[in-house]
């Protein structure tokens, strides 16, 4: 049995609420909040902060310092393509595992062809990404992989069921990795939207799908999905101030 832990850490913003809009970044918080949950495997998404006209630092700066923090595992990282017209939140996705990551690779996730206003200023959607690694646990080889989808809900009342490219690609690689696969993320899928139901489609369940995981709306954002090479053992929704999203933690443990 190993244990898994997704969540959008809100680049480092903890939730305050009394003021839900900006926060000073609070790394230690993320970071004690990730050592308290001492899960075997950890998703992040939301890393970095994004900056405006599409600017990535490099080295990333947040990503660099949980790593030093969090020394007994190995790790990956990638930013998305740069987008200048995105709205200046959070990207860039993490990997942490306690077994070492091997054959790491990044999808890219076009996004769809519109525009939308924030802010007085017209914006476009932002490529998303998949990244994902391999290791092996309890001497099984295990896929990881770890996403998060444009939240086409906030976009014009768009939704990702009128816009399912990501979603599409991500069920493509799905369907093309074998072995035991195990995938994190925050999926920004909306009540009513069939997400959920698509993956499940191509063999992939949720840990749970009833509780919320998003402050901001009673949305059901963050999911462990995996295949039926594993069995969850328990999985909960933990809250935490660290972030404007709950994590979700699960333990996992191998079929056969």
């Amino acid at each position: 049995m190993f244990s898994a832990l997704t969540f959008n850490m809100q680049n480092g913003q903890p939730w305050d609420e009394e003021d839900p809009g900006e926060t000073d970044v609070n790394l230690e918080a993320t970071w004690e909040f990730l050592r308290e949950q001492d899960a075997d495997v950890i998703f992040l998404q939301e890393v970095e902060r994004r900056h405006e006209g599409g600017r990535q630092v490099e080295p990333p700066p947040h990503y660099a310092w949980l790593k030093e923090r969090l020394s007994d595992y190995d790790s990956v990282f990638a930013y998305p393509h740069p987008n200048p017209d995105e709205i200046p939140f959070g990207l860039g996705l993490a990997i942490f595992s306690r077994t070492p990551l091997r054959a790491f690779r990044r999808v890219d996730l076009a996004p769809a062809e519109l525009s939308f206003d924030f802010q007085g200023v017209t914006r476009k959607p932002s490529h998303r990404l998949l990244i994902g690694a391999e290791t092996v646990i309890a001497e099984h080889a295990v896929t990881l992989f770890n996403t998060h989808l444009q939240a086409y809900f906030m976009l014009a009342a768009a939704s990702s069921d009128a816009h399912r490219g990501q979603r599409d690609r991500v069920e493509q690689v799905l369907r093309e990795t074998s072995g035991p696969l195990l995938m994190g993320g925050d999926f920004n899928s909306a009540p009513g939207e069939s997400l959920v139901a698509q993956f499940g489609d191509a063999g992939f369940s949720t840990c749970q799908n009833s509780e919320v995981t998003w402050r901001r709306e009673p949305f059901v954002l963050d999911h462990l999905f995996h295949n039926p090479a594993f069995r969850s053992a328990g999985c909960r929704v933990i809250p935490t101030l660290a972030s404007d999203h709950h994590a979700v933690r699960a333990d996992f443990e191998f079929v056969q």
